[in-house]
């Protein structure tokens, strides 16, 4: 848009200086007065000089950029955590979004995004919600219950494409907002479904199987420790 803005300043400063030469042309070639000539060629200089001057202005005016920058932390919680992670997945998510309204009830208008959503998920354990009972004398602990694999972050990078938008039906913040939160949750479906579970669960066991026997301790309940239900696996985000 700028560029044509530019063009076409270009082109009408072209056309003036155009007319300008015409005019003194005339002005030398036809038989006038000398005060007519000197006023006229006068005439003509200033107002190719405000001609250029302008669009000098106009030119330079876009490379005028001041940025102001202000940035303030809000400290909301701090908590101690025991959460491990276990497994880490990198995906790329292909969001579509479209939406068409109806104007006067029959005249559509449609609006769309395209998004590639980038995330790498973290995927392990919430050792607070373990229950256990500990047998010092004979070196022995029982599980009683273990949580299922969770997914315990996603960190999500959103690159816009293909933005469409309908003359009565623009794309405003609550729509990226909304594109955001459906795709985000397009990922968290996707780990879901993954093989991270699976792979957290083996970690799990192959950790305590280690740390245990290095102490000379034994484990009882390895069949507590679950792949989970992927249908329902938790987030520690939602």
């Amino acid at each position: 848009m700028i560029k044509k803005f530019k063009n076409i300043i270009w082109i009408a400063g072209l056309i003036l200086l155009a007319i300008f030469i015409i005019v003194v042309y005339r002005n030398f070639s036809e038989p006038t007065t000398s005060s007519n000539t000197m006023g006229s060629l006068l005439i003509g200089l200033l107002l190719g000089a405000v001609i250029m001057f302008l669009v000098w202005r106009l030119l330079n005016k876009g490379k005028q950029v001041e940025v102001k920058e202000n940035s303030h932390t809000v400290v909301e919680s701090i908590r101690r955590v025991f959460k491990i992670v276990f497994a880490e997945g990198h995906f790329n998510e292909l969001y579509n979004f479209e939406e068409t309204r109806k104007i006067f009830g029959f005249i559509p208008s449609t609006k769309r995004a395209l998004v590639i959503i980038k995330a790498k998920v973290l995927v392990g354990y919430d050792f607070k919600k373990c229950v256990w009972e500990v047998d010092e004398q004979n070196r022995r602990i029982k599980m009683i219950s273990f949580p299922e694999p969770e997914i315990l972050s996603i960190e999500p990078d959103y690159l816009y494409y293909n933005f469409d938008e309908g003359i009565f039906n623009l794309l405003g913040r609550e729509d990226l907002t909304k594109i955001q939160n459906n795709g985000k949750k397009q990922v968290e479906l996707a780990a879901i479904n993954s093989h991270l579970p699976k792979i957290a669960a083996d970690q799990m066991r192959t950790m305590l199987t280690e740390v245990l026997q290095s102490r000379n301790w034994q484990l009882e309940g390895y069949d507590k420790i679950s792949e989970g239900n992927n249908k329902s696996l938790p987030s520690s985000n939602s």
